[in-house]
């Protein structure tokens, strides 16, 4: 019985707030390197944001089945694999965000790479999945803004 009991509260415990904040933040920074990384690759050497040649070539040649003209998709897919990254890293926004790589991912596994899904793109699509069920957690500026909304409008109902 004691064993029992011991499981039980790892258990309660490993399911509080704090170990899920930290894996939340952990799945947040993970997700957002895959994407930040991608991101770089479209990027011309020693610049801070130019887009690349090579990026506009693949984009016409490598990606030319998504269903989007090759110049808007390039650069929507160079935009999109920074600012949303970043804001997962912060936890702003980050069930938009998870939303807005999840449906990268899907364009990249039907349009791109349809071969990839159970090597990689189904662990992308759950590390999504679980931040915008989850959300980012306390560990975010999500949590942070929430409960500062909370606490102004707690005191607009007492005042």
């Amino acid at each position: 019985m004691r064993v029992l009991a011991l499981y039980n509260r790892t258990i309660d415990w490993l399911a509080g707030r704090i170990p899920e904040g930290v894996v939340l933040a952990f799945m947040r920074v993970v997700l957002a390197g895959i994407f930040w990384r991608s991101g770089q690759t479209k990027i011309a050497e020693g610049t801070w944001f130019t887009i690349s040649e090579n990026t506009f070539f693949l984009f016409q040649d490598e990606y030319g089945g998504v269903p989007l003209p090759s110049h808007l998709a390039a650069v929507m897919a160079t935009v999109s694999e920074h600012l949303f990254p970043i804001l997962l890293v912060l936890g702003l926004l980050t069930r938009l965000s998870a939303l807005a790589l999840l449906g990268m991912t899907m364009v990249i596994q039907i349009f791109v790479y349809p071969d990839a899904w159970w090597q990689v793109h189904s662990l992308w699509a759950a590390m999504a999945l679980v931040l915008i069920i989850r959300g980012g957690g306390w560990l975010s500026l999500d949590a942070l803004l929430a409960r500062a909304g909370a606490r102004r409008r707690a005191s607009h109902e007492i005042g």
